[in-house]
């Protein structure tokens, strides 16, 4: 049996994920047939019964990953009591996943504007229209919130207070990427201050 380690993993990782991150981000999206800034975001409730959905990550940079949702919705809520999440990417065309922990904060209002208002407008009225995980008596009350938001606010709706961002910020980055003979690679970086610790692990 002879192993090889893939030829992308870097032997020598940045000091800094992020630098990782975006190199490998840049890779899946030319690769990945569609949303390759979709991401699993897990969460708990007060009861600590876990909860997992896809999202789409707008915006990285050195602070952490941004997006945006219904703060009201059971992720807004869950998001908020517990402040703290997980986040796994995973980009099938290049047999790649990253895992992210941390803690969670709202992020400035006026980024939450810029992003709402960079929105199409049939997703700026949904803002309003959808009481995200709330029960929907039948699809024609949902179209109708539509129409009663569509004649409220014309083309210019407002960013709803109940709806904006949160930021991941990373306490720990785990780079994946797959190996023959299920002898994967892994590097995990875990935040010390201002400083990362790399580790490798076991598959």
């Amino acid at each position: 049996m002879s192993i090889k380690t893939l030829p992308n993993f870097p032997e020598n990782p940045p000091q800094n994920p992020m630098d990782l991150f975006s190199e490998w981000f840049d890779a899946a999206r030319h690769t990945e047939p569609s949303d390759p800034d979709a991401a699993c975001l897990a969460t708990v409730d007060e009861n600590g019964l876990p909860n997992a959905r896809v999202i789409l990550v707008r915006h990285f940079d050195d602070e952490g990953f941004c997006f945006f949702t219904n703060y009201t919705s059971a992720k807004g809520t869950e998001l908020i009591g517990q402040g703290k999440a997980a986040l796994n990417f995973h980009w099938k065309s290049k047999k790649r996943q990253v895992r992210v922990r941390g803690a969670i904060t709202k992020v400035p209002p006026m980024q939450s504007d810029d992003y709402y208002a960079s929105r199409p407008l049939g997703n700026r009225i949904g803002a309003w229209a959808s009481k995200q995980s709330q029960p929907l008596e039948s699809r024609e009350t949902l179209i109708n919130r539509v129409k009663e938001f569509e004649e409220k606010f014309g083309d210019t709706p407002p960013r709803p207070e109940h709806w904006g961002g949160f930021r991941l910020n990373p306490q720990e980055i785990e780079f994946w990427e797959e190996g023959e003979f299920r002898l994967h690679n892994r590097r995990k970086y875990l935040k010390n201050g201002d400083l990362w610790t790399i580790l490798r692990l076991y598959p």
